[in-house]
């Protein structure tokens, strides 16, 4: 009997091994275009950091995400579902983030809570952008911490503007000139482009759990800091953090130090842009050299994604040989730089080339977890774990689905069925296109009229799924 009982107890222990939940850091940037990572020419802004994610771990060529804006994006992201599905279907910005309406539903079951479920330590540092009054917050939806704001952006430095170059949207600039306006030291430029830059600071403080905090650093550096303390407390469990950075978003404010990187760059505008993402890279390398120095490479799952394509006239970001941009369901709105990398489990300089999407993130956490989702609402993700290490040679995704304020489209295969802004007046929605994206990833050439069938064909598919989603909320 002595011996069974020994015999036993070694067996859980070696399951218990075998079956180790690793952490899980999902890393979400803001509005970095799918071009940027994948530029060859002069023009490309150094990403150390982030290449050796890549190089480390698997690349995807053809990732999306579900929306063309950061919030509904983000609650795709969160839920593992289509926002679709819960009528999250508008980017909330300024005061409208604290309408009492706005939010990801209490009803919906986020990763974190999902996560939490399954006994991992829950962070969410950064940016929220889910809802902003009190029954929207991210701890009341699964996550144990967070250190971040609320809105949909917030500036890198608070105003006098010290230690930093900023560019400022300014519908009239001081003394009606026109183009641009500098300071006489050179550090604030307003450009009358895009109407004025948003209030981004008003009712929007930077909070722990809830309350207010003074934040010195700048804020991409400030997020790395406490998601560093964070993994320090919590390296003795199984822990899910969200870096959730409002890098490279506006408003355009590049450190000194970082500006003086760039000193070949003419061009201002693309000057700070380029010190923004080259800051964002360090930060990303400060969170992989702590998981080098705590030996935990190998107990850590990363993905890297951005939250929707590069809004090119504002920051520069580009979205490469996609058309379009942030804001519309052609490919440079919704086609998005994103890596996966596990050391160890998942294979090392993967180029992967079939579609998938960013709910594929909330089932492969799901499933490494080891705990099976008990909430029941349909999920529109994957695990794609058997997909990388070529278990299944199946497609993720026989087709996607989007929807955005009067804009649709379809990916099934090739083809994509498109109604979205127009290229030259983003007031106007197209009628149905018709694009093969494996001939024409830039969508330049219409192939509606050549083959209306298959026009008819995606669009009945796409009618079939918009059934299964509810009215917008708001």
């Amino acid at each position: 009997m002595k011996f069974i009982i020994i015999f036993l107890f070694s067996s859980v222990s070696l399951i218990c091994a075998q079956e180790k939940q690793p952490n899980i850091i999902l890393i979400i940037v803001d509005d970095l275009g799918y071009g940027e990572l994948e530029r060859q020419d002069d023009g490309r802004i150094p990403t150390p950091h982030i290449d050796s994610l890549a190089r480390d771990g698997v690349k995807f060529t053809n990732a999306y995400v579900t929306g063309p804006y950061c919030s509904a994006s983000r609650a795709a992201i969160m839920t593992g579902r289509y926002q679709n599905r819960f009528g999250y279907e508008k980017n909330p910005t300024g005061y409208w983030n604290e309408d009492p309406r706005i939010g990801v539903p209490n009803s919906e079951w986020t990763i974190a809570e999902q996560l939490q479920r399954s006994g991992y330590t829950t962070s969410l540092i950064g940016k929220w952008h889910l809802g902003a009054t009190a029954k929207f917050h991210p701890m009341h939806q699964g996550f144990d911490e967070f250190f971040g704001f609320m809105h949909e952006g917030h500036y890198f430095v608070p105003e006098p503007y010290e230690g930093v170059t900023t560019l400022l949207r300014k519908k009239v600039l001081p003394g009606l000139v026109k183009g641009r306006w500098t300071s006489k030291d050179g550090k604030l430029i307003y450009h009358d482009i895009l109407g004025d830059e948003p209030d981004y600071n008003t009712n929007n403080p930077i909070v722990r759990s809830s309350q207010p905090v003074d934040v010195k650093e700048y804020l991409t550096d400030a997020f790395t800091t406490e998601a560093i303390d964070f993994m320090k407390r919590t390296s003795d469990r199984p822990f899910f953090l969200t870096l959730s950075y409002n890098a490279v978003h506006s408003p355009l404010q590049g450190l000194d130090e970082y500006m003086d990187r760039f000193t070949h760059i003419e061009d201002i505008q693309r000057r700070i842009f380029a010190a923004m993402l080259a800051n964002l890279d360090d930060n990303i390398g400060r969170v992989l050299n702590y998981l080098k120095s705590a030996k935990i490479e190998e107990d850590t799952l990363i993905y890297f994604l951005s939250d929707n394509g590069g809004p090119t006239k504002e920051l520069t970001s580009s979205n490469g040989v996609l058309s379009g941009s942030k804001g519309m369901l052609r490919e440079g709105g919704i086609r998005v730089p994103f890596i996966m990398r596990w050391n160890g489990t998942l294979p090392a300089g993967k180029v992967y080339h079939k579609p998938i999407i960013s709910t594929d993130i909330f089932a492969t956490s799901a499933a490494v977890s080891g705990v099976k989702v008990t909430h029941k609402a349909k999920r529109d993700g994957v695990n794609l774990i058997p997909y990388l290490t070529e278990k299944s040679q199946k497609e993720p995704h026989k087709v996607l689905y989007w929807k955005s304020v009067g804009q649709v489209a379809l990916r099934s295969g090739d083809w994509k069925l498109l109604k979205s802004r127009s290229l030259k007046d983003r007031t106007k929605i197209t009628p149905f296109m018709l694009f093969n994206l494996k001939d024409d990833i830039g969508e330049t050439e219409d192939l509606s009229e050549k083959y209306p069938e298959k026009v008819q064909e995606l669009l009945k598919i796409w009618q079939e799924i918009d059934k299964e989603m509810a009215p917008s909320l708001w």
